[in-house]
């Protein structure tokens, strides 16, 4: 048996008045997805605790079989594992966002315009991440780069629990003063996002963007400490051999931890113009390596939502459905293995609040071998209605992988 996991990052949402109530799931074209429902066990599960946030490191533990409440120790240092830095016991890590502030002249009084800074290259955001490593970096505090407008700090000997920190996707176009880090965050934290303004204001890479009519990452922006994380690996858990194909490090990174494999696609971006064919092809060569288990993670549906990008949400599920999922599903088809497939988001990410919400997800669970009366369409609306629920949402990987 060969098992695929289809994670579609933030694809469940709510009705949206620009989509005449309908929700981007309803409206998107998703022929085999819809025919997999048909026959398949369709429901909804939790896959974030009510007393944690609602992020994609807590979600995508959980679709991945890992209670987040034994596992999990933060999503910075996920992210961190990926970008291979050795993490000692006691250093804590944070992730650094690039982001695009508004230009009052206190940075209290700025407000959050971009969380991406329009989604800024990677190359370009090194040379940033760098420049703040050379003059804010010393022997308590180290800037790593990482991927696109997502980066890394280590704070060695540092506080697991500092203070309150926000997550920039939640409070983009808000002012950001009743944001701010309190508490010690404040005091060892703070300055650090002050003093990355003054620095990259007037960076030659900036004056670029703007000439170029782009926005200017133009602060960090520090969120979502941890300490080194010490998962379980998948194999040792499930009995089988795991592949992640994803182009967000924090993926990468929980792969890492878990013991997966962790495969890189030329032109990955984490938006709507990722290599999705790339990723097909990438998951299609590991399942012929003889891995057991590939879970290909797509983040544009979870860009999208953030950005409030209605018919573009719509067009990544469409996309995903038309190049990744259906290429791979015919491969497993002509292997003339039994295989099974996991489709589901791990998160929804609403339009009408452009971030995270804790609302169960939907799932479908398809078999080869052991075809059922499913629905008709895979929705938000038709998983509710079978009334199969999963309240804690780690269990279902074992109900996918072992319950045959």
């Amino acid at each position: 048996m060969k098992y695929l996991v289809m994670l579609c990052d933030g694809m469940a949402d709510e009705p949206f008045e620009a989509l005449g109530s309908k929700t981007p799931m309803e409206l998107a074209k998703k022929p085999l997805m819809d025919s997999l429902a048909k026959k398949a066990e369709v429901g909804l599960m939790r896959t974030v605790d009510g007393k944690m946030s609602p992020g994609s490191d807590v979600a995508n533990l959980a679709v991945l079989g890992y209670d987040a409440k034994k596992y999990y120790t933060g999503r910075s240092p996920l992210e961190a594992m990926s970008i291979g830095i050795d993490l000692k016991d006691t250093d804590v890590t944070f992730r650094a966002n690039l982001v695009t502030l508004s230009d009052e002249e206190n940075y209290e009084d700025k407000t959050i315009l971009d969380y991406c800074a329009d989604d800024i290259s990677t190359e370009e955001a090194r040379v940033l991440i760098e420049y703040v490593e050379e003059n804010l970096g010393n022997e308590i505090f180290k800037f790593y780069p990482g991927v696109s407008y997502r980066h890394c700090l280590v704070w060695s000997e540092g506080n697991p629990h500092p203070g309150k920190l926000t997550p920039p996707h939640d409070i983009t176009g808000k002012p950001i003063k009743s944001y701010l880090p309190t508490d010690e965050a404040r005091e060892k934290l703070l300055p650090l996002m002050v003093k990355s303004y003054d620095l990259l204001k007037e960076h030659p890479v900036n004056l670029k963007r703007i000439a170029e009519g782009k926005r200017p990452a133009n602060s960090i922006w520090l969120w979502g400490e941890g300490t080194r994380p010490m998962l379980d690996t998948f194999e040792k858990l499930y009995g089988l051999k795991g592949s992640m194909v994803s182009a967000v490090d924090l993926l990468k990174g929980i792969a890492i931890c878990a013991g997966m494999n962790s495969v890189d696609v030329e032109g990955a971006t984490g938006y709507l113009d990722t290599n999705f064919e790339g990723k097909a092809n990438a998951a299609i060569s590991e399942f012929r390596k003889g891995q057991d288990l590939v879970y290909i993670h797509v983040e544009a549906p979870d860009e999208c939502g953030h950005r409030g990008e209605y018919e573009n949400k719509v067009k990544s599920i469409e996309l995903i459905d038309e190049r990744v999922l259906t290429p791979v599903v015919n491969y497993l088809r002509e292997s003339g293995e039994d295989f099974s497939v996991l489709v589901c988001p791990d998160h929804p990410t609403p339009l009408s609040i452009r971030t995270h919400s804790r609302t169960p997800v939907p799932y479908l669970i398809y078999r080869s071998n052991m075809e059922i009366e499913g629905v008709d369409t895979f929705t938000e609306e038709t998983a509710k209605s079978t009334g199969n629920f999963t309240e804690e949402g780690f269990t279902l990987m074992s109900h996918f992988v072992k319950d045959i």
